[in-house]
């Protein structure tokens, strides 16, 4: 009887397999069906794929040791983005690719928005998704949110996104989700929709949000069009990866350049795994993916953006040059390298024009639509780029406003490109030149060999056509061009809005949202909060709440 019971169970389990190969192999008979006579064409599903802090040699096509058979697959049968930028942190590329605007145009000018900051992506901005489902995308987001939290309205799913699974804010265990902001403020921050996620705690982030991106694929229509935001949380600290990618890499001796190599083939596996769904599914003959890193690399982490110049957090090419592809059935011009002018804020008009829509700067946008760019190759309409400017930032010990001939205070941290010139004030963080880390240990003699930032400089600029790794400072010789973009910051500052970094409060601790970061400021508060002035204690305060405020003191020690 066993011996049946067996047969017939591997019986079914081979038919199960061979529905499964006849779904995976042909796909088309089905979903990918030309569409009949006389109907318009369909808009195109959307897969953005973004990912955290891999740096710009960590990717197999530009000469990493590390294993991205993957991306390196897709970005040559598709169009390599070899002139596109990005920002130097987490928040600020978040909220350039979903509003298509610069920082100054949105208050986010200054660092990243903190877990117990009362901010967010401004509430009065049609964003990305928003756009799309008005034209009539089905929506989702899998990953890293860090857009802000503090009131309900600013969640993924009052954004845009019709579902979400994934975390708020930057930084996360990748099997437990626990994460703190501070010495004994923490809290559990894995989210599906508006709820907390405990039942899903133990799976490894990257594995867990490629198995969700790919449901998403099986259950719905490919007659629907699809925007499909994968905002994977790797390959950010802490460094963690499953055991079998870190046995790949055993003989690498640097321990963080071991373990971020092992986290960075995951997550190339996980976009295997995205892309696959897609062909299974039904999907892939009509759509357009998008592959982008959010900033530069951590060389602290195990991150490498050699040879460029700096890393994580500044404005040197490290910081800013981003890791870029598009790959679709869809393009005109395929196998090959752009080196056309893109910004992240490029992919909002980009997309939308895509799905049918129009956005352009009469929407207020300071992104432009780059299809023709890459599908076709021809030129960017994009001439300059505002990398940012941010008056909070420590300023410049030598810097001033003669120094920027009356024009600008050199003292103030910015960063602009127009054409082939780049021009930073302030402190645009270390400029140093980072080789990958695979050895066990380096010397100091080594670490200070070319740090060639001058603490008694605020002004650089670098012709980056010609010298892309910024080692050749030009501004004594062409005060020119030092003054003509001068004035440019001058007037891109003129339309900056104030700065939106309000003072952290101590009722976002998680213990009172039972253990879990979430919204935890009322309506009453939004004027206020979001403006980071003080509270005061006679206005709108609920009586539930006085307890906590209370407490001000015991976290403030």
């Amino acid at each position: 009887m066993a011996t049946h019971a067996l047969a017939g169970f591997s019986l079914l389990s081979l038919l199960g397999l061979g529905y499964l190969s006849w779904d995976r192999a042909k796909p088309s008979l089905v979903a990918d069906a030309p569409a009949e006579a006389g109907e318009p064409p369909q808009p195109p599903h959307i897969v953005f794929i973004l990912t955290d802090d891999q740096g710009y040699h960590d990717v197999g096509y530009h000469g990493s040791d590390i294993q991205t058979p993957t991306l390196d697959r897709l970005a040559a049968e598709g169009v390599k983005l070899e002139n596109y930028y990005i920002q130097p942190i987490c928040t600020p590329s978040r909220s350039q690719l979903l509003t298509g605007r610069y920082q100054i145009h949105t208050g986010l000018q200054h660092s990243i928005i903190r877990p117990r900051q009362p901010n967010c992506l401004p509430l009065d901005q049609v964003t990305l998704p928003q756009k799309l489902r008005e034209l009539g995308y089905s929506t989702h987001m899998v990953g890293k949110w860090h857009l802000g939290f503090y009131r309900k309205e600013c969640l993924p799913t009052r954004r845009g996104f019709d579902t979400f699974l994934g975390s708020l804010t930057g930084n996360v265990d990748y099997y437990t989700y626990d994460t703190c902001d501070g010495p004994g403020v923490c809290g559990f921050d894995l989210h599906e929709g508006e709820r907390a996620a405990w039942g899903l705690s133990g799976q490894y982030s990257t594995l867990l949000y490629a198995q969700r991106a790919s449901r998403i694929l099986a259950s719905h229509s490919p007659r629907r069009p699809l925007f499909l935001y994968v905002a994977f949380q790797a390959v950010h600290t802490p460094l963690q990866s499953p055991r079998e990618y870190l046995h790949r890499y055993r003989s690498v001796g640097n321990a963080a350049r071991r373990k971020y190599a092992a986290m960075v083939t995951c997550m190339d596996e996980a976009v295997r795994n995205i892309t696959g769904a897609l062909r299974r599914y039904g999907f892939y003959n009509n759509s357009v993916i998008v592959f982008s890193s959010d900033n530069g690399g951590q060389t602290f982490s195990g991150g490498s953006n050699w040879p460029l110049r700096g890393r994580k957090g500044t404005y040197w090419e490290g910081g800013v040059r981003g890791l870029g592809f598009v790959h679709s059935p869809l393009l005109k011009r395929t196998r090959r390298t752009s080196r056309a002018l893109l910004h992240i804020t490029d992919w909002y008009p980009t997309l939308v024009g895509l799905a049918g829509g129009t956005a352009s700067a009469a929407d207020g946008l300071d992104g432009y639509d780059v299809w023709p760019a890459i599908s076709e190759g021809r030129a960017s309409p994009r001439t300059e780029i505002l990398h940012n400017i941010d008056p909070l930032y420590n300023h410049a010990r030598h810097g001033s406003l003669e120094g920027g001939f009356g024009i600008w205070n050199t003292a103030v941290q910015a960063a602009i490109r127009v054409g082939e010139w780049k021009l930073l004030t302030g402190d645009p963080g270390y400029g140093d030149w980072i080789p990958p880390q695979t050895l066990a240990a380096f010397p100091g003699s080594w670490w200070n060999l070319e740090r060639m930032a001058s603490t008694r400089q605020a002004v650089w600029l670098f012709n980056i056509s010609a010298d892309p790794y910024e080692r050749e400072d030009l501004a004594g010789q062409r005060p020119d061009v030092v003054r003509a973009l001068l004035a440019r910051l001058a007037d891109y500052n003129r339309t900056a809005i104030p700065v939106r970094y309000p003072a952290e409060n101590p009722r976002a601790h998680p213990d009172f949202n039972g253990g879990a970061w979430g919204p935890w400021a009322g309506e009453e508060e939004e004027d206020e909060e979001e403006e980071g002035r003080p509270r005061s204690p006679s206005r709108g305060r609920r009586k539930k709440k006085c307890k906590i405020c209370k407490l001000r003191s015991f976290f403030r020690k």
